[in-house]
């Protein structure tokens, strides 16, 4: 099989699509704008990256992305000289208009969560791209069940769930060399820190805790980088909750594992409805972590109220307090929730699954 994919080729997701489905003996070419700045497809003899070198951001506006038309003659030319089986765009906003300009068939078009949460809504043009863009797709894909719900305002079409799960090898309780001491009891959060993620919510919540048990060894990380890292920091200054705190920064996805498997409890109490799907917290349910999130987008799907986690209000500390005492108090608790998550995982967010899934949808389509 050949598969075209139109999508940004640095993308953690791209990245991890891409080698997996060239281990199932597909054969890959990747189109994106940017130059290529990862190597993660060294050594993969079977995917090959072509680039215009260019940088479009998916915060311009809809005639920016006209910008795009410049790039059909290079895409029709891609699929005139390797002729691939399957166009597949990821980005129904971006990609997704290479993907329906090229008048290839069959024609994949995954959404991703802003796409169909956000860009509808800044004008008529807006939709209209959006709409145009689903009805050319053969086949219309979603990684969470309330993205297909939104994606469905847009088109008559099916929209079929396709999880983006774990693996299950890599994402697993281990004995990790932990920054904190054996008595330490670790809250935090694996999290890109940028507004939609409402880190503040979590930060405030750890104040009420700390302040309400100061004798207990309770500590906090802050996995990731972003562009609120500053603010952030200030705000745990503010706070008093230097010597209680650790951020460390982006990390090499290789090294995620350890870093889950260093907390006692997870949370991700995201703001946006954009979130559609919570791949850090079945990362941390893998690995046996108790996990907490807001009632916000796809989150609430990926957790079982009070089996595999607790789903909070969104912007509420207090109530996410509530639900790491719960957690913190309880060893036996904290223990039986991470079980129930890795079970959960196991049973619905298997990456293996998920790429046999993917591989199913293009044969049916062939």
């Amino acid at each position: 099989m050949k598969l075209l994919l139109l999508s940004d080729p640095n993308s953690p997701h791209t990245i991890k699509w891409a080698k997996s489905l060239a281990k199932n003996h597909i054969e890959i070419v990747i189109f994106g704008f940017g130059d290529l700045h990862v190597s993660d497809y060294d050594g993969v003899a079977n995917i090959k990256i072509k680039t215009l070198n260019q940088s479009i951001t998916r915060m311009e506006g809809s005639f920016a992305k006209l910008k795009y038309l410049k790039a059909l003659p290079t895409i029709k030319k891609i699929i005139n000289d390797f002729q691939p089986d399957i166009v597949h765009a990821h980005y129904a906003s971006s990609y997704g208009l290479l993907g329906a300009l090229s008048g290839f068939h069959p024609f994949v078009l995954s959404v991703w969560g802003s796409d169909v949460f956000s860009f509808p809504h800044k004008s008529f043009l807006h939709k209209a791209m959006l709409k145009f863009n689903l009805e050319k797709a053969d086949k219309i894909l979603s990684t969470s069940n309330v993205m297909a719900k939104e994606t469905k305002l847009y088109t008559n079409k099916n929209v079929v769930v396709t999880p983006f799960g774990i693996d299950m090898e890599q994402f697993k309780p281990i004995e990790a060399k932990s920054l904190f001491a054996k008595e330490d009891i670790v809250v935090g959060t694996v999290k890109t820190l940028e507004d939609k993620y409402g880190i503040e919510y979590l930060i405030k919540a750890f104040k009420i805790l700390s302040d309400k048990y100061p004798n207990l060894p309770l500590k906090l990380l802050i996995v990731g980088g972003g562009s609120l890292e500053n603010s952030l920091k200030n705000l745990i200054k503010e706070l008093s909750l230097e010597e209680k705190t650790i951020f460390t920064g982006k990390v090499p996805f290789v090294d995620v594992p350890k870093y889950h498997n260093m907390l006692s409890v997870s949370v991700s109490v995201s703001v946006s409805e954009s979130e559609s799907f919570g791949v850090a917290v079945i990362e941390a349910s893998a690995c046996e972590k108790p996990v907490i999130v807001s009632n916000v987008g796809g989150l609430p799907e990926v957790v079982e109220n009070r089996v595999s986690g607790f789903v909070v209000p969104p912007r509420d500390p207090q109530k996410t307090a509530d639900a790491i005492e719960k957690l913190v108090l309880d060893k036996n608790l904290q223990e039986e929730i991470g079980k129930n998550g890795r079970d959960r995982v196991k049973k619905l967010y298997n990456w293996e699954d998920n790429v046999r899934q993917m591989i199913k949808i293009y044969e049916e389509l062939m």
